[in-house]
């Protein structure tokens, strides 16, 4: 399993766990549209935060945030 911030740029991963952080970590990444089973494509993770697209919104996430959020590559 990889986090978000490891995610190759270009590909779609499924959100698998929110590893730590409190529930208002949580809850902050949920508002976010960033859930376990979520679909999200990774736009740009070269330097600085992660740019993704979740639910047709682009989003950048800090680094230090998107490492504590298990992925998966989506496959199909």
């Amino acid at each position: 399993m990889l986090t978000l911030a490891e995610a190759p740029e270009g590909s779609k991963v499924i959100v698998e766990d929110i590893m730590w952080g409190g529930w208002g970590f949580r809850r902050r990444l949920m508002e976010m549209g960033i859930a376990p089973g979520v679909l999200i494509e990774v736009l740009n993770n070269s330097r600085g935060p992660v740019v993704v697209r979740v639910r047709g919104v682009t989003l950048a996430i800090g680094r230090g945030m998107a490492s504590k959020v298990a992925v998966r590559i989506a496959h199909g």
